[in-house]
């Protein structure tokens, strides 16, 4: 399995890169709320979405997807 077909192919929008990035940075939902200005529902949903776009299932994969994609070439993140 390639990691195109492991993590989907779709590629998030600039408010999901920035989710995406407090998340891996090891942020609470409640505080990327704050930072981001918005809810803790909120941040909830974007990351069921973030999941569902990029083929994760939880923070750690999204983390180490973040982490490896941060300093690659075709940075999309």
């Amino acid at each position: 399995m390639s990691a195109d077909e492991r993590y989907g192919s779709r590629i998030p929008n600039e408010r999901e890169r920035r989710v995406i990035q407090l998340v891996a940075e090891g942020m609470k939902n409640c505080e990327v709320a704050r930072e981001i200005g918005t809810t803790e529902h909120v941040v909830k949903n974007y990351l069921r979405v973030i999941y569902d776009k990029l083929g994760l299932w939880n923070r750690v994969e999204l983390a180490l997807w973040y982490e490896s994609r941060r300093s690659g070439p075709a940075m999309m993140v």
